[in-house]
């Protein structure tokens, strides 16, 4: 007797959406970061660096959700561009500080205006964005909570 199995259909799994739409994001990025000389995951650590200022790679990886296998190769990328320092801590000999060159710190106000102009390209309003991102937050939180039981990352840093 056949086994018949269900079909899944790609255009309706919530992943493959996700996945296309991260694609798109990081496509609509491409010719804005072309402009300034840098990647997508690049521009990442850039963001974090401007925003919070001087950082140790592991607080970077944990910012990013990026392991320091990627993470180290990155870093020494943008280190080559001579836009980030990597500086062993006084103190704590394991810890590496990340921190920004000028040219990194000028970097920023030639890189201020990008997310706007790849916003503009998703055709949505402000009010849509915001929503949309704050459901992606919540159902990225609820993912990991659900594959990592034992770690809580639902609300963390919010308040």
């Amino acid at each position: 007797m056949p086994v018949h199995t269900q079909q899944v259909d790609l255009e309706k799994l919530t992943c493959f959406a996700l996945y296309a739409a991260s694609r798109a994001v990081i496509n609509a990025y491409r010719p804005l970061l072309d402009e300034a000389g840098l990647t997508y995951p690049q521009y990442l650590v850039l963001l974090v660096l401007w925003q919070r200022g001087p950082q140790p790679v592991k607080a970077l990886g944990c910012a990013l959700q990026l392991d320091s296998g990627t993470l180290s190769p990155l870093l020494k990328r943008l280190e080559t561009a001579g836009l980030v320092r990597r500086e062993r801590r006084t103190g704590d000999e394991r810890s590496v500080l990340v921190t920004l060159t000028p040219a990194g710190a000028e970097l920023e106000q030639r890189a201020r205006d990008i997310p706007a102009r790849a916003a503009r390209a998703a055709g949505l309003s402000l009010d849509e964005l915001d929503d949309l991102r704050a459901t992606l937050v919540r159902f990225t939180a609820a993912i990991n909570d659900a594959a990592n039981p034992t770690t809580t990352t639902s609300s963390e840093g919010e308040s």
